[in-house]
């Protein structure tokens, strides 16, 4: 049996002989749908109710079954009306009496009367004759009017519960309320549902609108994929195996936004930035073309853009106030980005390769160098589709790049050269998206080679271009170099590189990893664990926001013909393509920090070395700062998991922990559940392992390749999105290549993004990489339930002040000059993993969720 009942968590006692009194004080907050409801008829309707009956009806629970009959003991109903407001919040209160021998409160009852809904923060009860403290039940939940929610909401004491340890007289609450959560899969959801319930991803086309938005169903053994929410929306009629898209996206009403994000950040800024920004845009001097020389991109940030002096431009000054300033006068508006701090400090650090090759370390694609261990490079694609499998990248080659002090062979041995492969991924799509108008592809190999300092410098590029129209297949390799042609070549080289990481990092390090994967944890955790699980509210902070930001993802950035197809050179295939990204390369296994710096040779063990690991590049600024978080983590996790597991038969006895891991496997990850990589869920150390993974992703992972994507990308020729024009190399007879000759710098431009597609992932990017004024940042506060349990708010006090020491060393390294690859003149420090950060777009910050 768990311990934790003698860890001092305060519970409800209500045992004298006689009736006592008690008040009760609920706490609702202040909403705008509220305040506006009372102008209208539902708000007259409330007000009747206010003066003649009750607004909020509320029993409460005992724990325990009658010791006589064995049977539920009767519910204390009283109500609650409304007794002031201070701030945003209005409170709600009652006195009543509770009968002798009633035993310990284990659950709440609310049903609201009112004619709207509300969000009910808690319930405050004082004037217990045996204790003088007050006694909470956190709620912090949507109450919708009884017409529109059947079900009595249930809440549960702060007190948390195996299954096994529930009270008997909670069992039937609690098992109805995971009943209510599952649903019964059928029908078209409701705003007003808390229904959780998976899906396909087959919302994300819209044929019946255009043949070409037609996308294929992500999800199943044609294109494996993670699940989604299920909406059970209307099938189109083209297609009867997708949904109709729908500029309303259900998630269950406790996964959306809160007022103050929506208010204060705006919980459909991309649609906005779509429907206002973009035609605004088509109707000013930008084009469909490129920047027609380097110190036009400058405007952008400099003059800014002018823009009709209409409606529009109210709307764009309240959908992204700090990105794009509108300033009015009698006469025009002019839309201006702010200058980002990468090219604020420096502004040709792109151009320099240094710079290049330091980003893979340190900038927001550090997730995908891996150390070289075979030679020669090779493909593992089909040579009779693709043509020959060896790389062009020879040995020669590579000793002369590096200077002819040292020999291939010896660099392996020494743990010297890396590399980022887009080859094998993006190959097999060349052909497809050349077929598509204004982007092209390439398979890519970027070669690094460590230097005696510490830093990376970029050895050569491969580009390759499969079997074509019955030309053989076409590879080249760029290197840097000292003449005209050739840096001109290696520049452009690198910037189809760059594209090829921009949609990489996008589609899957960023949009696969954090977002898709960890929507299936969040279905599973309010399925399967109940609300008084422990596990379930040590999770709950960390799925925070998840699910909205995915469905309006899935309205406005990765469906059919949005921002990703717009700006990206994957185009159409995007999310196909990141479907086999996560058919190839997924594995739950490997998505720790620690695995998966070692799964890309970048750390072997050491049980001698900080954090167990040893480092193959030692100033790897995301591997060191993120072995601080996970360490942070999974301390915290291991203190909190042994408050309620001391042994491996707790675990294996927890049916709703096991039924948990099993549907995250089966359902939510159903498409690889037959692989034989997944963690077993036996031991309290599988169960650490596991928690500290999906926090990890949802917190430090995301983190550290979202928030600098302004910083990094709003500059678009350091991270082009897209690549436009192929290489000139390619066919030496084309008008391309004289057109290359005679202006190579007019040529690179018309290879980067054009005007439009340049400025909307330039707001749309800093709207990913803002912090919302309400965001909860990692470790910074504890969680209502365990306030008043001494040992989890002893462990949590822990992890609090190990992520103030992170923080300081993270300062600490960042003025190291020896750290070469974090420090420099007019480098951008390194923050993406520091803890905390006030609101807006600062390239820190470390939230407890994927909460944008």
């Amino acid at each position: 049996m768990s311990n934790h009942s003698t860890l001092g968590v305060k519970a409800l006692p209500i045992t004298d002989e006689k009736p006592t009194t008690v008040k009760a004080v609920v706490t609702v907050l202040q909403t705008v749908k509220g305040a506006v409801t009372h102008l209208g008829i539902s708000g007259v309707l409330d007000f009747i109710t206010q003066l003649f009956g009750e607004t909020l009806l509320i029993e409460l629970v005992a724990a325990e079954l009658d010791s006589e009959t064995e049977t539920e003991k009767p519910t204390v109903k009283f109500s609650a009306r409304r007794s002031g407001s201070e701030d945003n919040e209005i409170y709600y209160e009652a006195s009543f009496k509770i009968p002798k021998n009633f035993g310990e409160i284990g659950a709440v009852l609310i049903e609201n009367k009112h004619h709207h809904e509300m969000f009910v923060k808690n319930i405050v009860f004082t004037g217990f004759s045996s204790t003088s403290d007050s006694l909470e039940v956190t709620c912090n939940s949507w109450v919708h009017h009884t017409s529109d929610d059947l079900h009595k909401r249930v809440f549960f004491s702060n007190k948390s519960y195996l299954p096994r340890e529930t009270p008997n007289g909670l069992e039937r609450y609690r098992e109805k309320e995971l009943e209510i959560l599952r649903g019964d899969g059928q029908g078209e959801r409701k705003t007003a549902d808390r229904i959780y319930d998976y899906d396909v991803y087959n919302d994300i086309g819209d044929p019946d609108s255009d043949d070409d938005l037609a996308r294929p169903v992500l999800g199943g053994s044609v294109h494996p994929y993670p699940r989604r929410i299920r909406t059970g929306r209307p099938r189109t009629k083209k297609d009867p195996l997708s949904e109709k898209p729908s500029s309303i996206m259900y998630v269950p009403r406790d996964e959306a936004f809160s007022e103050i994000k929506n208010l204060q950040f705006s919980a459909n800024t991309v649609f906005s930035v779509i429907h206002a920004l973009i035609p605004s845009l088509k109707s000013t001097v930008l084009s469909s073309n490129e920047f027609p020389h380097f110190t036009a991109i400058d405007t952008l940030f400099n003059e800014g853009i002018e823009l009709p002096n209409d409606a529009t431009v109210g709307a764009l000054r309240s959908i992204i106030p700090r990105i794009v300033k509108a300033i009015s006068d009698s006469e025009k508006s002019v839309l201006r980005f702010e200058t980002p701090e990468f090219i604020d400090r420096d502004k040709f650090a792109w151009f320099r390769d240094a710079e290049f090759a330091r980003q893979t370390l340190a900038g927001i694609n550090p997730c995908v160098i891996k150390l070289v261990t075979e030679w020669p490079l090779k493909s593992n694609l089909d040579p009779e589709v693709y043509g020959p499998a060896e790389s062009a990248i020879t040995t020669e080659l590579v000793e002369k790049e590096i200077g002819g002090c040292t020999t291939v062979e010896k660099a392996l041995e020494e743990k010297k050269l890396f590399i980022i492969d887009y080859h094998d991924v993006f190959l097999p799509y060349v052909n497809k998206v050349r077929e598509l108008e204004g982007t092209t592809l390439y398979g890519s190999r970027t070669l690094f080679y460590l230097t005696s300092d510490g830093t990376l410098r970029p050895v050569a590029i491969e580009l390759t271009r499969p079997p074509i129209d019955g030309k053989p297949q076409w590879k080249q390799v760029f290197k840097p170099t000292w003449d005209a042609t050739g840096v001109w070549l290696w520049r452009l080289a690198k910037s189809h590189v760059l594209a090829h990481d921009s949609g990489f990092h996008e589609l899957v390090t960023h949009w696969l990893r954090s977002h898709a994967c960890t929507e299936p944890y969040i279905i599973a955790t309010n399925r399967q664990l109940s609300a008084m699980h422990p596990i379930y509210r040590l999770l709950h902070p960390h799925l925070r926001y998840t699910m909205e930001i995915n469905a309006l993802a899935r309205g406005g950035l990765i469906n059919a013909g949005g921002i990703i197809e717009r700006a990206f050179s994957p185009g159409k295939y995007s999310m196909e393509l990141s479907s086999v990204a996560y058919d190839k390369l997924w594995q739950f296994n490997l998505e720790g920090l620690p695995a998966d710096l070692i799964s890309r040779g970048m750390a072997v063990e050491d049980p001698t070395a900080p954090h167990g690991l040893k480092l193959t590049i030692e100033d790897y600024p995301y591997a060191n700062d993120g072995l601080l978080m996970w360490d942070a983590i999974k301390k915290w996790i291991a203190d909190y998991v042994a408050c309620y597991y001391q042994e491996p038969s707790l675990v294996q006895s927890d049916d709703e922990l096991q039924a948990w891991w099993t549907e995250i496997r089966t359902v939510g990850h159903g498409d690889k559940k037959d692989a034989t990589w997944w963690p077993e869920l036996k031991t309290p150390e599988d169960l650490v392992g596991i928690l500290t993974t999906i926090i990890w992703v949802a917190s430090g992972h995301h983190a550290a390749v979202n928030f600098g994507q302004f910083d990094f990308g709003a500059y678009f020729p350091n991270r082009p999105t897209i690549a436009r024009t192929q290489m000139p190399t390619e066919d030496p007879n084309d008008e391309a290549t004289k057109q290359f000759m005679e202006r190579p710098e007019e040529f690179l431009l018309k290879s980067f993004p054009s005007q439009i597609q340049a400025t909307i992932i330039m707001a749309i990017i800093d709207v990913l990489s803002t912090h919302s004024p309400d965001e909860e940042y990692i470790g910074e506060k504890i969680q209502p339930y365990w306030a008043d349990d001494k040992v989890i708010t002893a462990a949590f006090e822990r992890f609090n002040g190990r992520m103030k020491v992170i923080e300081g060393i993270i300062d600490a390294r960042n003025a190291d000059t020896n750290l070469r690859n974090r420090v420099g003149a007019g480098v951008v420090p390194y923050q993406l993993l520091k803890p905390f950060s006030e609101a807006g777009v600062t390239g820190k910050g470390v939230p407890n969720s994927v909460s944008i």
